[in-house]
């Protein structure tokens, strides 16, 4: 995983009264836990915002007070209505202990099928793993190159060393799908295909020999 660096501050209080008086502060209040212990804790938006925008996960090195803690984020609440982050919980990294991510999923190459005129279709843009933190890599990559219309690739065709996909082994990630331009262009081309066996139109020319003879 990719590594940044954040700092933040102890909370003296843990009330409502408290998270909004940060909020309003533009701190988002926080609880870094996983170690047995919670150490609730506000942090700067700006700071929190850049990661979590950021399509990557991040390995964070989190200063609290001093203290520095090896940390993920594990999961963060928006306001519903101005998607303004209100909250985040970081998990500690414990040495040999796994940890749930969710690691972008991203395409190498051109399929075949897209230059033919389909269209590739991601149906998941994070795929969620387990592992430990030094397993975990940056991001999960297909190699979609070879897929024609009509091809796919489900979570049995990827592979994360050292890692469990959380997911079922059909599940679709991928898949080039005819559009409605290649569908309309082949139905033409059918069309055109079909009309050169047609017969002779009236007042053309017949066959030399009457159209008799039966065929062989």
């Amino acid at each position: 995983m990719k590594t940044a660096s954040l700092s933040g501050s102890l909370r003296e209080g843990v009330g409502k009264k408290d998270a909004n008086h940060l909020r309003k502060e533009n701190r988002v209040p926080g609880v870094l836990y996983g170690s047995g212990e919670q150490k609730h804790f506000s942090i700067s938006e700006l700071d929190i915002s850049k990661l979590v925008i950021n399509p990557d996960v991040f390995r964070i090195q989190f200063d609290l007070n001093g203290q520095t803690t090896d940390c993920i984020i594990q999961d963060v609440q928006f306001h519903p209505v101005t998607d303004r982050i209100v909250h985040v919980d970081l998990l500690q990294i414990i040495p040999g202990k796994s940890v749930r991510v969710e690691l972008p999923l991203r395409t190498k190459g051109t399929a075949v099928g897209v230059i033919s005129g389909g269209r590739l279709q991601m149906l998941f843009r994070r795929v969620p793993v387990r592992g430990l933190a030094d397993d975990l890599p940056e991001e999960i990559v297909i190699d979609v190159t070879a897929l024609e219309i009509g091809d796919n690739v489900r979570v049995r065709d990827i592979s994360v060393p050292n890692c469990t996909v959380l997911l079922n082994d059909s599940t679709l990630l991928a898949a080039v799908k005819r559009t409605r331009a290649a569908m309309s262009a082949a139905s033409e081309a059918d069309e055109e295909d079909g009309g050169g066996d047609e017969s002779p139109a009236e007042g053309g020319d017949a066959p030399a020999d009457g159209g008799d003879q039966a065929s062989e």
